[in-house]
């Protein structure tokens, strides 16, 4: 996947960048923050004040129940790591996240996986993760809204795997909720205030487009637990940097102010997309409710190369996630609507037709 990212393929090679999971990014002219009164000192180890406290509000949480941590990846990675190691087991649903399958495995523990498929709508089903549990199981890790299909977890089946991972003595539920400010009609709350056991991961990169901001957190209210968490901080960087925790807690600030526009530009370019699909020769999909994804396939019956995207950015200047990226069969792929313009969403999706048409018989 770095391998064949947009900065590795170079941006100069992309007219239209369907590939990203975000919303395009900022400069930071445009937040029109002024950092002029800020300490640079080493900060405090569980992040600024402020950013934890606007998280807590956002959250319905207490202020020492957020940890702030250098992107959402950091989070992940405490987390796998306070919990992981030789003789644990994590319990991954697939597709997901790399580093939440890959990284326990580094750190020596065993990764169990329960495929979501495309015939049961990428849905999450409780009782075959109660099935796949063990008791060496110390994590369940599960994200909604979904990258890359942009499915999400309803809030009855939530609670049931919430009390699947009740049920085991010393298992906690990891809910990345990066995508969370980009639900549907029917968001969720943060998992950690549903329960003792359950983790939430979320940050500022995806929704608020400044993923140069390494900023990111996770709320628990295992006491415990987010010792251990703190601890596992303080001996990979110690602390954040406090520039970067002050313009979150800005960008949080102005949340209210900020999320109509986003919201209103994710709604417009979603439909664009919603029209495309629809009776689509070539393609089909379930459809996303969340974030700013959607992962279509190929029909089976199109006759297609297996490196067909790459005909698509070489012939087209169309940028989109291979479905291998996911470990997902070549027919797969993601596409995103947050990055490109309006203008470049809709040529985008024609240079897909260009190349799908074709082979679709069309």
């Amino acid at each position: 996947m770095e391998a064949e990212s947009p900065e590795e393929v170079g941006y100069g090679t992309i007219r239209a960048n369907l590939g990203e999971s975000s919303m395009s990014d900022r400069r930071f002219a445009d937040l029109g923050i002024d950092l002029g009164d800020v300490v640079l000192f080493y900060g405090d180890h569980r992040g600024d004040p402020r950013l934890r406290a606007l998280v807590a509000t956002q959250s319905g949480l207490a202020e020492h129940q957020v940890l702030a941590t250098a992107g959402g990846a950091l989070a992940l990675f405490l987390v796998a790591t306070a919990l992981g190691g030789p003789g644990t087991r994590t319990l991954v649903t697939a597709p997901n996240y790399v580093s939440n399958i890959e990284t326990p495995a580094a750190l020596g523990g065993a990764v169990d996986v329960v495929d979501l498929n495309y015939p049961d709508g990428w849905a999450v089903d409780p009782e075959r993760i109660r099935r796949a549990l063990t008791p060496d199981t110390r994590l369940v890790s599960i994200t909604t809204p979904h990258n890359p299909t942009g499915t999400e977890i309803p809030r009855g089946l939530l609670d049931e795997l919430i009390a699947v991972v009740e049920a085991k003595p010393s298992t906690f539920l990891l809910v990345d909720q990066t995508y969370a400010e980009l639900s549907g009609p029917e968001s969720l709350p943060d998992v950690a205030s549903l329960s003792p056991r359950a983790i939430s991961v979320s940050g500022v990169s995806k929704t608020y487009g400044i993923p140069g901001v390494r900023q990111g957190w996770l709320t628990c209210t295992d006491s415990d637990l987010m010792t251990d968490l703190l601890a596992v901080k303080e001996q990979v960087v110690l602390t954040g940097s406090v520039l970067d925790e002050a313009i979150a807690a800005e960008v949080l600030s102005r949340r209210e102010q900020l999320l109509p526009d986003i919201r209103q530009a994710v709604a417009r370019r979603g439909a664009i997309v919603r029209e495309w699909m629809v009776d689509h020769p070539a393609l089909e999909w379930v459809q996303p409710t969340g974030g700013v994804t959607g992962f279509p396939r190929i029909r089976a019956e199109v006759v297609a190369d297996s490196d067909w995207h790459r005909s698509l950015l070489a012939g087209h200047g169309v940028f989109v996630g291979p479905g291998h990226w996911f470990g997902q069969p070549w027919r797969h792929f993601r596409l995103g609507w947050g990055w490109p313009s309006a203008d470049e969403l809709r040529a985008g999706l024609a240079g897909i037709d260009a190349v799908l048409s074709p082979i679709a018989g069309e």
